[in-house]
């Protein structure tokens, strides 16, 4: 039995209701952030580990799945063309399951001192025809001049956009930071999570501010690791996920 079909026998047999629970209840069809490469980053450890993740989306009502190693210079210095190649790995692996998936494979850059010589070379991986380019900071304080390496990423012709905003400290008490960033065209990726309470009650709070003021253009799962699971489960019972609904996400465009 997979998750999801125990996270409905426990949530009717608890609250004694007989209806299910809402089918294909991934609306957005296509999740662009996660960590499915075996061995690449603190992601999966396993082929069998990944094939657990791939065949719950795909339950869920998934059908494009756009993985997003991490790249630094110091924790994870992946190279393009190896994460390129785990492309075909993983697609090998969900066609021989018979999952009814598109896999890609694009990156999440975490804005350091190696990223302004990959941005030169354009040395980056993208996903969706408006070349979206996935980013992160540091959790504590925004990077240098941030909102002008906003600006040369768009100059190179890349769509930035920052992943789990509302994880950032530097963003808790600064809407109208966030609202310029947005407006001057970096879009805003959502950690499914962070609805649900997996990173503490003030990053749910923050993940709600953002709903609220339709800050969001995408919804990412950011999964690293079966055991979380439930926790993104957990959304399709939360009085979030009608809120989730009236977003105009982006997400749907991918697949």
């Amino acid at each position: 039995m997979s998750i999801w079909s125990r996270f409905k026998q426990a949530f009717n047999g608890h609250t004694g209701e007989t209806a299910e629970l809402p089918a294909n209840p991934c609306f957005w069809q296509a999740d662009m952030h996660s960590h499915f490469l075996p061995g690449v980053d603190d992601g999966v450890d396993t082929p069998e580990q990944a094939l657990e993740c791939l065949q719950q989306f795909a339950e869920w009502g998934i059908r494009t799945v756009i993985t997003t190693p991490h790249v630094s210079r110091d924790w994870h210095p992946n190279e393009s063309a190896t994460l390129r190649a785990g492309q075909a790995t993983l697609q090998t692996l969900a066609n021989a399951h018979n999952l009814p998936l598109r896999i890609e494979v694009a990156a999440e850059y975490l804005i350091d001192d190696f990223f302004p010589e990959l941005l030169a070379h354009n040395d980056l991986l993208t996903f969706g025809p408006q070349k979206y380019l996935l980013i992160e900071t540091g959790w504590a304080s925004a990077p240098f001049q941030f909102s002008d390496l906003v600006f040369r990423i768009q100059t190179k012709g890349y769509t930035p956009v920052l992943a789990h905003p509302e994880r950032y400290r530097y963003f808790h008490d600064d809407l109208a930071g966030l609202t310029r960033l947005h407006e001057a065209g970096c879009h805003f990726q959502l950690n499914w999570m962070s609805l649900t309470g997996r990173y503490g009650s003030r990053i749910q709070a923050q993940a709600r501010l953002l709903l609220k003021h339709g800050l969001v253009d995408f919804l990412g799962s950011d999964l690293h690791r079966p055991q979380d699971l439930p926790a993104l489960a957990a959304l399709f019972t939360s009085s979030d996920y009608e809120l989730l609904k009236a977003q105009p996400l982006k997400n749907a465009g991918l697949v």
